[in-house]
């Protein structure tokens, strides 16, 4: 929830900055313009939609964003999923408000913000088909239907590596592969290292630069490579020296995250710019309103025997030019 929380407030502020004018005619009429973000995860126990408001009003839109009557659509929402195949609806998934406590301070109203949840575990059917999740949000006061649709996008399997792998620093270069998946556009790969403090389990995650498929079809081979010595070099340099400390290797879990089409390309619009120039071009695939409704997965490749360091990693934990003085058992 936190992770998804986050990303969501991102991409809120963002809409915020291009969606509510500072600069308007203050006699103009009210304009309701809804902001949707709903990023399905077919692994997830409960999946989450969550809408606001952008506004012209008579106040400054940013001092209006932080009245909850201004943004939240309070209980006025009807929001459902319909799954789609061949044309039936073969399942509606209906959510119901629940209020998160913890939303940061931003454009929009905190700590308390409504949003919308519904218990989808296991019920979304990825098996025999290949449906559509149509997205329906009825406003019950004014009739107004917001409407968005996607595919579900599977988590991927590693093929490589199979063994203990990382090694030798000076042992070349380091690849890890998978297919890719039906629907998925980007994959980002993450390197968890598990490790221990005096006991205490601690985790160190080495992020990639997300990589893209050529084509949505599956299949294709994946490939991120990087020196042998970055496991090593990333170790030391993030892991303070403290004397006295013992620590533990745990295991390797190689996680990657994957991105349908239209998410990747929302991410890639609302990606934070080096240039001084500001304006952004925008990206939406919600029907009636603004926003992203899209899907990702992630997978956990957590092994004892393919991944769990052997000999030579520990070895060069312990006594290796860049990990020596870390502590390592």
């Amino acid at each position: 929830m936190s992770k998804l929380l986050k990303l969501l407030l991102f991409i809120l502020v963002f809409i915020a900055f291009i969606s509510c004018e500072t600069d308007f005619n203050p006699n103009a009429e009210y304009k309701d313009i809804s902001v949707v973000y709903g990023i399905l995860n077919k692994y997830d126990s409960v999946s989450y939609i969550k809408v606001n408001k952008a506004f012209l009003g008579e106040m400054n839109a940013y001092t209006m964003a932080q009245y909850e009557d201004s943004s939240s659509y309070g209980n006025n929402l009807e929001v459902k999923i319909e799954e789609i195949n061949g044309g039936t609806i073969s399942k509606v998934f209906y959510f119901d408000t629940t209020t998160i406590y913890n939303k940061e301070p931003g454009v929009f109203y905190a700590p308390n913000q409504v949003v919308y949840k519904c218990l989808t575990y296991k019920q979304f059917d990825t098996i025999n088909y290949e449906p559509l999740y149509k997205l329906i949000i009825r406003n019950k006061k004014t009739g107004k239907l917001i409407t968005s649709s996607t595919k579900l996008v599977n988590a991927i399997y590693i093929s490589n590596p199979n063994s203990d792998y990382f090694d030798l620093p000076s042992a070349g270069k380091k690849k890890i592969e998978w297919n890719s998946v039906k629907y998925g556009k980007a994959y980002q790969l993450v390197i968890r290292f598990n490790y221990f403090e005096n006991g205490i389990p601690k985790k160190l995650d080495m992020e990639f630069p997300a990589i893209k498929s050529k084509e949505l079809t599956g299949n294709e081979g994946m490939v991120v490579e990087f020196p042998s010595s970055f496991f090593f070099r990333t170790i030391q340099s993030t892991i303070p020296i403290i004397p006295g400390i013992v620590r533990n290797v745990g295991k390797i879990e190689l996680i990657v995250s994957v991105a349908a089409d239209d998410f990747s390309t929302y991410l890639d619009v609302n990606a934070p710019s080096g240039s001084i120039i500001q304006v952004r071009p925008e990206f939406s695939n919600i029907s009636n309103g603004i926003g992203i409704f899209s899907a990702r997965s992630n997978n956990t490749f957590k092994n004892a025997r393919k991944l769990e360091l052997g000999a030579k990693t520990n070895d060069s934990l312990k006594f290796g030019q860049y990990t020596r003085e870390l502590g390592f058992q």
